[in-house]
């Protein structure tokens, strides 16, 4: 992928509480227009290094910049280019969706047309009445997304967004964030989800103990460690078989192909949890 602009850098990022080092010297580059992941277990230090992108935490030492500009230093017009999904989803359990934005449109400067099309947009125009307090967790994470993206931000931070949800709705949230990316919005992504992660990402760093251990495409990434480089074949009879996956092996499979008599093939490439354990060992939990 060729991006010729990035639209958030970070150098040396360290960051400390106390005498417990939380991150360890962060080197980082999120391009315009794409989906950045960063994925790591919980308290590897996802939450807290995305808190110093959008200037909600200043680090012990280094620098993050947004746009060109150290994130120390953002202003409330900086603040408008951003959309945040984090953790603490910091919705009102009082109002109605519909209010809850509108609240938000208020502080944002944004119409009220606008609220409309985002709540037709993520499919609670209809609840738009319902308090928060009587919505469903998928529900309220749509509430959350819609809020986050009521500005057109240029860029969309979401920490752990499908966190708890299940496949359904975690699918839904996904065509949301594929959607915003198609106009153009840059989005950075913290998840422990490594399917997440391989679907929706263009590049992902991998977070373990502070520090980053892998940089890359999601299938580049996979390819790299793929030290077995073998062929897992099926054939209609039940048998199962495994080739190197090289020109020795071409022949033979030609021929089970030409014969109809492979059912599935498979390469070995390892999945982004395959990779994690075996740089980290231990699990994406």
């Amino acid at each position: 992928m060729n991006r010729l602009k990035h639209i958030v850098t970070l150098k040396n990022i360290r960051q400390s509480f106390g005498t417990k080092e939380v991150l360890k010297g962060i080197d980082l580059k999120v391009y315009s227009g794409e989906i950045f992941g960063l994925l790591g277990p919980s308290g590897a230090g996802k939450t807290t290094l995305i808190k110093i992108v959008t200037g909600q935490l200043k680090p012990t030492g280094g620098e993050a910049e947004f746009l060109g500009k150290n994130t120390t230093k953002l202003s409330s017009a900086d603040y408008k280019r951003m959309g945040m999904m984090l953790d603490n989803l910091g919705l009102y359990e009082r109002l109605s969706c519909y209010d809850n934005l509108q609240l938000f449109a208020e502080i944002c400067g944004m119409s009220r047309k606008r609220i409309e099309e985002v709540l037709r947009g993520v499919g609670l125009w209809e609840s738009r009445r319902i308090a928060v307090s009587g919505l469903s967790k998928g529900m309220r994470g749509r509430l959350a997304f819609a809020r986050a993206i009521l500005s057109e931000p240029q860029m969309l931070f979401l920490d752990e967004p499908t966190s708890g949800l299940d496949p359904a709705t975690a699918e839904g949230i996904h065509q949301l964030i594929l959607e915003e990316k198609e106009k153009g919005t840059t989005i950075f992504l913290t998840t422990h989800n490594m399917f997440e992660a391989q679907k929706l990402c263009d590049h992902v760093a991998l977070l373990h103990e502070g520090s980053i251990v892998e940089y890359g495409e999601p299938g580049e990434i996979c390819r790299r460690h793929n030290h077995e480089n073998r062929l897992q074949i099926r054939l209609t009879n039940g048998e199962r078989m495994e080739l190197m996956n090289g020109e020795a092996s071409a022949r033979q499979v030609m021929e089970l192909l030409q014969k109809g008599e492979i059912e599935t093939i498979h390469s070995t490439e390892p999945n982004m949890e395959m990779v994690f354990m075996e740089l980290t060992g231990r699990r994406l939990i």
